[in-house]
C-alpha cells in the first residue's frame, strides 16, 4: 500500500532539507540518568562532526519510555552540554511531543498488513540473535489475552538485506518501540548523518529495515569507540560517578574534561585543556576518526 498523502506531507521538509545537502546532525540522550562520560564522548563527536562539516546540530530528547525517565534529566542533559560549550540549534525536541506522529505511520503500516501480534516473552527470546518468526503466521489476534496486550512487529521479508528478523515496532506495555520513533524523526528532521556509539550498531539491520518498510532512504551511520570501566564494562547510566559532577568535585573544569575526552579518543596529548571551539580548530585538518557504516 502506498504512503498516504498526510504522511508525506510530514516527511517533505525533511526531504527538502536532505535534497540541500547541508549536514544535519543530531544528539539523541534519553532522559533516564546524569550523563556520563561514554554518553558525553559520542556526543563530543557528534557535535565536532556537524561542526567540521558546517552543518547544524540538533538536540532531541528520547523520552517515550517516561516510567524510566527521571526528574529533572532533561534540564541535566541541557546543562551538562552548556557547561562543555557543545551549542546545538533550534530548540530542544521531546520525543514525547511526537506521539501522535508515530501512531499515524504505526497505523499505517498495520493497515498496510505489514504487522503482525507478537506473545512472545522477553525469556523466550532470550539469547537469540533475531526473532526467529514464532507468532508471525499465527492468529493470536490483537487484544487482551491472559491480562497481556500483545507487541507488534513489522513483518520484515525473508529477502531482507539486513537479515534483522521482524522488528518490534510498539510493545507488549503499549509505548511506541525506540526503533520507529527514531527512525521516523531522523526522516521528520532530515537528518543527514548519524553518530553515535559502537554499541548501537547493533540497531542497524532493524532501522534500516524499517526505513525500507516506510520506503524512505536511511541517513549515513558513524559509530563512535565505547567508553569502558577499568573492568572493560560500558559504561552505564546507573554510574553516577561517572558524571560531569563527580569531576567537578575533582576540580576539573570543562577545558580539562573536553581534553580528558579527546586525548582518550587519541586527537591531544593527556593533559590538554582546551575548550570544544578550540578541539574543534585542532582538529579542522585531522579530521573526525568515527566508523562509517
Amino acid at each position: 500500500m502506498p504512503v498516504p498523502d498526510h504522511l508525506l506531507m510530514g516527511l517533505e521538509q525533511g526531504q527538502r532539507w536532505r535534497a540541500e545537502g547541508r549536514y544535519r546532525g543530531r544528539y539523541a540522550p534519553s532522559p533516564t540518568g546524569v550523563l556520563h562520560l561514554g554518553n558525553l564522548q559520542t556526543a563530543l563527536l557528534s557535535w565536532l562532526q556537524a561542526r567540521q562539516a558546517g552543518g547544524l546540530w540538533l538536540l532531541r530528547i528520547d523520552d517515550l519510555d517516561t516510567p524510566r525517565n527521571r526528574p529533572g534529566a532533561v534540564e541535566a542533559i541541557q546543562a551538562d552540554l552548556r557547561w562543555l560549550g557543545l551549542d546545538w540549534d533550534g530548540e530542544p525536541m521531546l520525543q514525547s511531543s511526537r506521539r501522535g506522529l508515530y501512531s499515524s505511520w504505526l497505523s499505517w503500516l498495520r493497515r498496510s498488513a505489514l504487522l503482525f501480534p507478537c506473545r512472545c516473552s522477553r525469556r523466550e527470546l532470550a539469547g537469540l540473535a533475531r526473532y526467529p518468526g514464532t507468532c508471525r503466521e499465527g492468529s493470536g489476534g490483537w487484544g487482551w489475552r491472559d491480562r497481556r496486550l500483545p507487541s507488534w512487529r513489522l513483518r520484515v521479508p525473508s529477502d531482507d538485506p539486513d537479515r534483522s528478523g521482524d522488528v518490534v515496532v510498539r510493545r507488549a506495555d503499549g509505548f511506541i518501540a525506540y526503533q520507529l520513533a527514531t527512525v521516523i524523526d531522523e526522516l521528520v528532521l532530515g537528518i543527514s548523518d548519524v553518530v553515535r556509539g559502537e554499541d548501537l550498531r547493533e540497531a542497524l539491520p532493524a532501522q534500516r529495515s524499517l526505513y525500507r518498510a516506510l520506503q524512505q532512504p536511511p541517513p549515513r551511520f558513524h559509530h563512535g569507540p565505547l567508553r569502558c570501566d577499568a573492568a572493560g564494562r560500558k559504561l552505564s547510566k546507573r554510574e553516577a560517578s561517572a558524571g560531569l559532577n563527580s569531576l567537578r568535585e575533582q576540580g576539573l573544569d570543562a577545558a580539562a574534561v573536553i581534553g580528558l575526552l579527546a586525548s582518550d579518543l587519541g586527537s591531544v596529548p593527556s593533559g590538554t585543556r582546551l575548550s570544544a571551539q578550540e578541539l574543534l580548530e585542532h582538529l579542522t585538518q585531522k579530521g573526525i576518526h568515527v566508523s562509517h557504516s
